[in-house]
C-alpha cells in the first residue's frame, strides 16, 4: 500500500497531460502488469517531465524493450479531441 501511495504521488507531474497519462495507467493497468513493466513504469516515474514527454510523443527513442511495450501501452491511453 506505501508503494502504490509513493506512485501515486510520483504521477503528480508538472504537466496536467503527464499527470493523467500516468494516474490513468496506475489505477487501470499497474496492478495487473508483469514485474518487468512495473520497473519500467517506475523508471519512467524517475525522468523529467520534458524527457518523459518526449518518449510519450516518439520523439525521443529507448533500446530498452520493456519500456518500449510500456510506451506503447501509455500512448494507447492517450485519446485524440
Amino acid at each position: 500500500m506505501a508503494e502504490l501511495s509513493r506512485l501515486r504521488w510520483l504521477c503528480r507531474r508538472g504537466m496536467r497531460e503527464l499527470d493523467v497519462i500516468m494516474t490513468g495507467y496506475l489505477e487501470t493497468r499497474y496492478a495487473d502488469a508483469s514485474e518487468s513493466e512495473r520497473e519500467s513504469f517506475r523508471a519512467l516515474l524517475e525522468m523529467p517531465d520534458p524527457d518523459l514527454f518526449a518518449l510519450l510523443l516518439g520523439r525521443q527513442t529507448i533500446p530498452d524493450s520493456h519500456m518500449e511495450t510500456l510506451l506503447t501501452e501509455l500512448r494507447s491511453q492517450v485519446r485524440p479531441t
